[in-house]
């Protein structure tokens, strides 16, 4: 088998065998083929696409290409849950601990932010002393004895999928729905949970930037997901906007408490409820409207909160901040930005906003950039409120950031018109 064979039968737009497949994926983990090559086949798939067998079987492939977590211990109640990346999205700190209290095992590997979305390990590594960096024993443990753990990515995972995300990086093959969908969905198979919820963002601050993108995209993976024997569902959540009203590690920490302390209300809530309630539906076969009153209760009554003190406390944080935010990082600066004119916002760009954020130290241009843990946006106005001149739109926290340029950049993102105008849904669809 050559693959210069490979390479001509994809971009003759033929469908490649399982072995064609292994071949390529065995081949190039190993070194033994190139990058040229390897950037040849990527872009004859980026225009020839892909058939849900080939996909499917090169999601396997890719996951089987490392290490595999072994959650059998947990039966079918490992859960992990998967968003393709936002402004603001701190939702895994509120769903894990939700679906952890009401008994669900959530196994978690979060990756660090780049470019404008944030990362979950960054965050959490805003509270003092939490620890991301668990051994496979400690992890395991952690899961059983307390019902979750997040932690960064470890070992040799995908070690295929490093390989080849970093090659289309380089050669404008990122946005090919079946390398996304593989690209994501190995890296959850390879973590092990046998259930799997998805939160698919759609909007400006988001990879898809459709609703039919975004639709075709989640399908993709759930049907890959139950080929691979998942339980598995995804959630098409809005992300025109930046989720919550906090952009930045600390401050986004400091909101999860308090959707968790049932002190907030609006959108972060809603789309984490909707999330958490998929993952107990999945684990439990409840109906949704059972699943959605428990994890509504498990916030109502405390013990999700409780659950959340106890998760970060295993992994060596600090539950003095989690009890009381304020011991949370705190930037030495601020800034107001008033509004400039009377109207309703009617567009927050997220992807600028999350642009704006990073200006101040709240995120990385480049992968060795350091995070700014105390940096971050409040934002006080959002889509279809009303404003008037010299209004309160947002606060930039800051230590060493440029507040001059993220204003400018924050200012950007925002439309006030004279009229106001219907938002889109927060949660646009869900497919099982």
């Amino acid at each position: 088998m050559r693959m210069y064979d490979i390479i001509l039968k994809k971009r003759n737009g033929e469908e490649l065998t399982d072995d064609e497949i292994a071949f390529f994926i065995d081949g190039y983990t190993k070194g033994e083929i190139p990058d040229y090559q390897a950037s040849a086949l990527m872009m004859a798939i980026f225009y020839k696409g892909m058939t849900d067998r080939e996909t499917v079987c090169l999601t396997d492939r890719m996951a089987h290409s490392g290490d595999m977590v072994d959650l059998s211990r947990f039966g079918e109640m490992s859960v992990d849950k998967h968003s393709t990346g936002g402004v603001g999205d701190k939702t895994s700190l509120i769903v894990a601990p939700i679906v952890a209290s009401l008994g669900g095992k959530v196994t978690k590997m979060s990756g660090r932010g780049l470019g404008h979305t944030g990362g979950t390990v960054d965050k959490l590594e805003s509270i003092s002393g939490y620890n991301t960096s668990l051994t496979p024993d400690a992890f395991l443990s952690q899961v059983e004895r307390v019902g979750m753990a997040i932690i960064g990515q470890t070992g040799n995972l995908t070690p295929a999928d490093k390989k080849l995300y970093a090659l289309r990086d380089v050669t404008a093959t990122v946005d090919s729905i079946p390398l996304i969908t593989s690209s994501i969905m190995s890296k959850k198979i390879a973590a092990g949970s046998h259930n799997i919820v998805l939160d698919v963002k759609v909007g400006s601050g988001a990879f898809m930037k459709t609703p039919r993108d975004a639709e075709i995209l989640a399908e993709k993976m759930v049907g890959i997901g139950k080929a691979c024997g998942r339980n598995i569902a995804a959630v098409i959540t809005d992300m025109d906007s930046p989720l919550g009203n906090n952009v930045g590690n600390a401050l986004e920490v400091a909101e999860t408490v308090s959707v968790l302390k049932n002190e907030k209300k609006g959108d972060l809530r809603e789309v984490s409820v909707a999330l958490a309630t998929e993952m107990v539906s999945l684990v439990f076969g409840l109906k949704h409207d059972e699943a959605e009153k428990k994890v509504v209760t498990a916030i109502e009554d405390g013990s999700a909160f409780e659950k959340m003190k106890e998760w970060i406390a295993a992994q060596g944080g600090d539950v003095a901040q989690i009890e009381d935010t304020s011991l949370l990082p705190r930037a030495k600066f601020s800034f107001d930005v008033l509004s400039d004119t009377d109207g309703y916002i009617t567009e927050m760009n997220a992807e600028k906003i999350g642009k704006a954020s990073v200006m101040l130290g709240a995120g990385r241009a480049s992968k060795e950039d350091k995070i700014d843990y105390a940096a971050g946006i409040v934002i006080n106005k959002k889509v279809g409120d009303k404003v008037k001149k010299g209004d309160l739109l947002a606060t930039l926290y800051y230590d060493n950031g440029s507040p001059d340029n993220a204003k400018k950049c924050y200012l950007s993102a925002l439309k006030i018109e004279p009229k106001q105008k219907s938002t889109p849904p927060l949660i646009h669809k869900i497919i099982r």
